[in-house]
């Protein structure tokens, strides 16, 4: 756990995890309220290279020791 007195820092990565968990939710979104299947496969798409970006984010974040819900020692 962080000491009490010292905030955690927060990491590119970190920031990069929330920034495409954020925008792979936002595309989802707009694919659901399209109107044609080509727009949905499109956002679709691009949602799920989002997320693929976050994982990447996530695993260094890990690497780190710094993954949300991880306990220091």
């Amino acid at each position: 756990m962080a000491p009490l007195g010292r905030p955690r820092r927060v990491t590119l990565d970190g920031q990069l995890l929330s920034y495409w968990e954020r925008e792979a939710a936002r595309l989802d979104a707009l694919a659901s309220a399209t109107r044609f299947a080509w727009q949905r496969r499109r956002l679709l798409r691009k949602a799920e290279a989002a997320r693929a970006k976050a994982a990447t984010s996530r695993q260094r974040e890990a690497a780190r020791g710094n993954a949300p819900g991880s306990v220091e020692t």
